[in-house]
């Protein structure tokens, strides 16, 4: 596999900006979470790959043998590491996006949320 470049990861971080954007843009909210539902998979999502990313980064660091074994360094992988679980534990963000769903469903069904009947 070829290494990723700074460009295709721009032409990433451009095409997540306009996910953020459409939203914004009042679409039908089963457009909108079928946009965000591969965001949000609970195992290809993007929590779970950037936890990934970081636990990856924070060992390529770690096992570089010219970057000096410090204590800044052993605090700055930790934090790296810390911030990995952290987005780990966003995985569950799927569940939101099924009630959500579900929720939508309700309502185009006609029989409405708990609040709407």
């Amino acid at each position: 596999m070829p290494a990723p470049t700074p460009d295709a990861l721009s032409t990433l971080t451009e095409t997540l900006s306009d996910v953020t954007e459409y939203p914004r843009e009042n679409p039908d909210p089963a457009e909108a979470l079928a946009l965000v539902e591969p965001l949000l998979d609970e195992y290809t999502g993007l929590p779970v790959q950037f936890a990934d990313t970081l636990r990856a980064l924070a060992r390529t660091v770690q096992e570089h043998q010219a970057i000096p074994r410090t204590a800044h360094v052993t605090l700055l992988l930790a934090e790296l590491r810390t911030a990995a679980w952290e987005q780990t534990d966003q995985h569950t963000l799927h569940y939101v996006l099924d009630e959500l769903r579900a929720l939508h469903d309700d309502a185009e069904s006609g029989r409405g949320c708990s609040r709407c009947r």
